[in-house]
């Protein structure tokens, strides 16, 4: 059987994961963090970093993703996007690009940006710095995005964990969330613009096309004129990596008003450290407190009071 492996970050994975999410498969290897089988292709990720792409159809589907690993005695490429169905010279067009923050993170809201990046701007942001968030340090993303908030249009919106329980608990899944907020980001900055119209409209993402339009379904207004989807989007267009460092901006701080509330540093991500902070939560503040900090859905609301009960 065909098949092609490629190395990912634990970011990267979780946006596999949400990508494939209408083909996950209930059976998950050992060591495995989903698994998802496609008309010829069954993707396996790993704890490791590692994921796995098998049948006929791997290669054309391990593409979107990156390049295949590579013998140890080799140079490996750095994974790139796939370009191949963007417009020529698409990173010095005008474009408005949409990024998320906090999906993956038990504790903390949900953090959307849309911006508008002429392509007049982009020789200054790229003097100021920006680039992909995941590079930076919350020191650095801090200093830049008070830079950037300046000087292009944007729009913010932040879905607090009491909404976000609310709305996950009426059956709404998390993919249906992002979209909802990334096509009405979309739309306050093309209302800021107008009537000024971008080249394109670049969505780093986190669904198939086709699937993000489902989400969308029965919305008065859904953007679909010159839009195009791209894994690592901070990467195809700076309209992109802007949106991700305002909205990692507006996520730290939101981040460290939330440890004031609780007394001590939350932790950020969903790993063991996450599972005690949060039974430390419930200690000081009780259960009740957890839907104003977390996303409840997460198994870590369970591990948490498992480390309590443990304790009594």
């Amino acid at each position: 059987m065909s098949q092609v492996v490629l190395k990912q970050t634990g970011e990267q994975i979780k946006k596999m994961q949400e990508y494939y999410q209408q083909s996950i498969s209930p059976k998950i290897p050992p060591g495995g963090v989903f698994a998802a089988k496609l008309s010829g292709c069954s993707i396996t990720a790993y704890k490791s970093g590692k994921v796995l792409f098998q049948g006929p159809s791997c290669e054309m589907e391990a593409k979107k993703w990156g390049v295949a690993d590579q013998p140890p005695n080799k140079k490996t490429p750095k994974p790139s996007p796939n370009k191949s169905h963007l417009p020529e010279h698409f990173e010095s067009l005008s474009v408005v690009g949409s990024d998320e923050v906090g999906t993956g993170d038990f504790f903390g809201p949900i953090t959307v940006v849309a911006t508008y990046v002429n392509k007049q701007h982009i020789p200054l942001l790229r003097e100021l710095g920006v680039k992909d968030s995941k590079g930076l340090k919350d020191e650095q993303i801090s200093a830049i995005a008070k830079e950037i908030k300046n000087v292009i249009p944007y729009s913010l919106l932040t879905l607090h964990n009491e909404k976000y329980n609310q709305l996950q608990q009426s059956g709404m899944s998390q993919g249906k969330l992002k979209a909802l907020l990334h096509n009405q980001a979309i739309g306050h900055v093309l209302n800021k613009i107008a009537p000024e119209k971008p080249d394109a409209i670049l969505i780093d993402q986190f669904a198939k096309e086709d699937v993000y339009y489902q989400y969308l379904k029965g919305q008065k207004v859904i953007h679909r004129e010159n839009v195009f989807f791209s894994t690592k989007g901070e990467s195809v267009h700076l309209a992109v990596a802007a949106a991700s460092i305002l909205a990692r901006y507006a996520f730290v701080q939101h981040f460290e008003n939330l440890s004031k509330e609780a007394g001590f540093v939350i932790p950020k991500g969903a790993g063991a450290q996450v599972d005690v902070a949060a039974a430390k939560l419930i200690k000081a503040k009780g259960k009740e407190s957890l839907p104003h900090f977390v996303k409840l859905h997460f198994a870590n609301t369970e591990k948490a009071w498992k480390l309590i009960t443990k304790k009594q």
